[in-house]
């Protein structure tokens, strides 16, 4: 049930409430992606755990229109089978006031069914003030996770059909070209979890990980249209522009 809309402060408590990520949904989002279902067997995706963190927070009275992903924690201890049931659990530990707005993080976890935590989604995001927009500063910027020399494996281009076919309702910044530009952007941006999608895809590939890791940053908005490049080395993945920029980076920890 949608609790009606607050705003964010520290200590809001969300309800628990019970899901699953079916193969059916996987198997849609990963394709409209432009990748192959299959790499991932009969398990989950754990990127598909930062869309569901944050939509359910949304059930839980929190919006998310317009925000922006920053940084996101990405645990996981164990394989989560599609299908699988559990219990998402999670509240606000603080928010922060910026120059372009606020800036809320998140605690956000799923347990299975004997109550063991087995990925924590936790993650920092931005609120803008839409009275600030084009104003600079969301607080502390981590430091470069990925650094040269890398591997390029893999380019990919996307088109704005698949980006909408990909989005769900709840933050028209994904979807919406007037949304987006008003926020400041020149085109939608994808959401965080779908760029994930491709740095799990490349993890896959290599074998199937037991255990995952990661703490994921989200360095520049990666638009509807833009063409990017999976790279790899020993301490972490990334998403690059031709220039050269990081778009989006994991820490492999």
């Amino acid at each position: 049930m949608q609790k009606p809309f607050v705003e964010p402060e520290a200590g809001y408590q969300f309800d628990p409430e019970s899901l699953t990520v079916e193969s059916q949904h996987q198997s849609e989002k990963l394709l409209s992606c432009g990748l192959d279902p299959a790499v991932f067997k009969s398990y989950v995706d754990i990127s598909f755990f930062i869309g569901l963190g944050i939509h359910f927070g949304i059930r839980n009275g929190i919006s998310a229109e317009g925000n922006v992903n920053m940084l996101q924690r990405l645990s996981q201890s164990r394989p989560v089978e599609l299908g699988e049931e559990l219990v998402v659990k999670g509240f606000i530990r603080e928010v922060q006031a910026v120059p372009r707005g606020r800036v809320v993080d998140t605690e956000v976890w799923f347990e299975d069914q004997q109550g063991i935590k087995v990925v924590d989604a936790s993650r920092r995001s931005l609120k803008p003030d839409p009275n600030r927009v084009g104003t600079r500063g969301a607080g502390e910027r981590p430091a470069p996770a990925l650094v040269a020399p890398w591997a390029e494996l893999e380019e990919f281009t996307l088109t704005p059909k698949n980006v909408v076919r990909y989005s769900s309702e709840g933050n028209s910044i994904h979807y919406e070209p007037e949304a987006a530009k008003k926020a400041g952007f020149r085109a939608p941006i994808i959401g965080g979890g779908m760029g994930v999608h491709y740095l799990m895809d490349a993890l896959w590939k290599e074998s199937t990980p037991q255990s995952v890791d990661l703490d994921i940053y989200f360095r520049r908005p990666i638009f509807w249209d833009d063409k990017f490049t999976v790279v790899k080395n020993h301490e972490a993945l990334g998403l690059i522009r031709r220039d050269g920029k990081v778009l989006t980076e994991a820490k492999l920890n």
